[in-house]
């Protein structure tokens, strides 16, 4: 029976359909269903999406303005931020209101209409990267970063500047809190935003500064066989490095401290390492900063993190002992300070030609410990061949020699003693030196066939030597023929002038003084 009795309610509910305006039984929105104040009565799914997108869109010029507490404000408008339907959703809901599910459903939704109106609320949805772009574009000039501690090193000792503690714009919660307001509180209308705001703190305080007075490490080379153009870029480099404060975790980057080598930063033209030779370039001798530096970081035993050996052996320090830099080939020298507090790095050259680097911090080590460092060379490659260079635009005469470099293959430890004893031998390094023979480049450029097939002789011996003594020759046969031209000429315009009747004025003799 109740199987019955369902079934003649479902054959008088579709009666009661049948019966239904037409518009309740067309692919329409009935009557009586609205999103905010949109009335989607009779409308299509399409038509209904494009009044609701043009709804949302109407609120495009409303101006959002981003507070900057104490400081300032950045304002953009809702379409700048990407403003859009946020539920769409709804639209399908809308749409199959009173058609989707059972029919006792159906009938009990529709009829529910003719008594009240069914609204949905529609809801803003924003570009998020769009609030991210605005902020990260306008906010830096609201930031007032935080001010370290400084540290200067005087005759007198350390000298202390208070720090200060700043306050930045947080863009990751300002971006969450903007987009968060915009998408759950705002009415569409002109709206005030807070940012978030949050305290920069120093990277450490003057307190922490007044402990960095022990001496951690220090090594000094000499560059007293270089010229004025080399000198002048080591003490350059090392002025550009001295006063250096790093604080624990931060890492430190030679080239980044001494570049650009240009004459603008200081730099002149001197000699540096290049495919085997030596040629001139902008901070020559730049090498001997960074290597001296390395030495004095190794003793002071902080992290290494970057370093590379020259191509050529160097004299100022022992094989494996190098740390070299070249924008050419990306070479750095880059170290860690790995300690608990601030290091200070100190660096000065003096008159007689010595670089040194010192840096301070606060000493942990026992004092019964002695760290040393031992160049060990395990292979030694000495050229056996010589390499003549012509060039046909330089004088014949023109004679440069560069010496031969040796080869080395080496190794740099680090011996660690307590109270005397050897307790610990580890490797730092390893490095490899190509050998460079003994070349020349010499001028072939004459206009005497004689002189050209001399000077081609001698270039086909292979011999430097032989070279030199040729190339010497020539430049002083010129140099005679020079003179002797000269005093022919002396002579000839002597001659012309007593001709002349042009007797040079012999001045009186001076008669001493009484």
């Amino acid at each position: 029976m109740k199987k019955v009795f369902r079934a003649l309610c479902m054959i008088s509910l579709a009666g009661l359909f049948i019966g239904m305006p037409v518009q309740a039984r067309e692919n329409v929105i009935h009557r009586g269903i609205y999103v905010n104040d949109i009335d989607l009565t009779d409308k299509s799914k399409e038509e209904a999406k494009e009044e609701i997108e043009a709804y949302v869109a109407s609120f495009g010029d409303s101006q959002i303005t981003l507070h900057v507490e104490d400081e300032g404000t950045i304002t953009a408008c809702a379409a700048d931020l990407g403003l859009k339907w946020g539920n769409e959703e709804i639209l399908e809901e809308a749409t199959s209101f009173g058609r989707d599910g059972d029919i006792l459903r159906c009938y009990k939704e529709l009829k529910d209409l003719e008594h009240k109106n069914k609204v949905y609320t529609v809801s803003f949805d924003f570009d998020q990267d769009k609030i991210r772009s605005l902020i990260e574009e306008n906010a830096p000039q609201y930031n007032q970063e935080a001010v370290n501690a400084t540290l200067t090193k005087t005759e007198e000792g350390f000298q202390i500047s208070e720090g200060q503690e700043g306050r930045v714009i947080d863009t990751d919660a300002s971006v969450d809190s903007v987009y968060g307001y915009l998408t759950t509180d705002w009415d569409g209308n002109a709206c005030d935003v807070d940012l978030v705001v949050k305290v920069d703190e120093p990277h450490t305080t003057a307190e922490s500064l007044a402990m960095v007075k022990d001496e951690l490490g220090t090594f000094t080379t000499s560059y007293s066989s270089s010229g004025g153009s080399r000198s002048a870029n080591v003490a350059n480099g090392c002025s550009l490095i001295n006063g250096t404060t790093l604080y624990p975790g931060e890492e430190f980057s030679t080239y980044e401290a001494v570049a650009p080598f240009s004459e603008a930063n200081g730099y002149y033209m001197a000699g540096s390492y290049l495919n085997g030779q030596v040629v001139d370039s902008l901070g020559g001798g730049i090498c001997q900063v960074s290597t001296t530096l390395y030495n004095a970081v190794l003793k002071a035993e902080l992290e290494v993190t970057e370093r590379y050996n020259h191509s050529m052996i160097v004299t100022y320090v022992d094989p494996s002992a190098d740390a070299a830099i070249a924008e050419s080939s990306g070479k750095d020298f880059k170290f860690k300070n790995n300690l608990e507090y601030p290091i200070y790095i100190e660096g000065y050259t003096t008159p007689d030609k010595k670089i040194t680097f010192t840096i301070y911090g606060v000493e942990s080590r026992d004092s019964n410990r002695e760290v040393t460092y031992e160049s060990v060379v395990l292979e030694k490659i000495t050229p056996d061949t010589e390499v003549i260079y012509t060039d046909a635009s330089l004088p014949l005469g023109y004679c440069v020699v560069q010496s031969a470099h040796v080869g080395y293959k080496a190794q740099l430890w680090k011996v660690v003693k307590e109270n005397g004893v050897e307790v610990s031998r580890e490797q730092v390094n390893s490095s490899s030196y190509m050998k460079a023979p003994r070349s020349a480049t010499v001028g072939v450029a004459t206009e005497d066939p004689g002189a050209y097939e001399a000077i081609m002789a001698a270039v086909a011996t292979n011999s430097v030597d032989e070279v030199k003594a040729v190339s010497k020759a020539y430049k002083d046969a010129q140099a005679a023929a020079a003179a002797e031209a000269q005093a022919q000429a002396d002579a000839a315009a002597a001659a012309a002038m007593a001709q002349a009747g042009m007797i040079p004025e012999v001045p009186p003799a001076e008669v001493p003084a009484e």
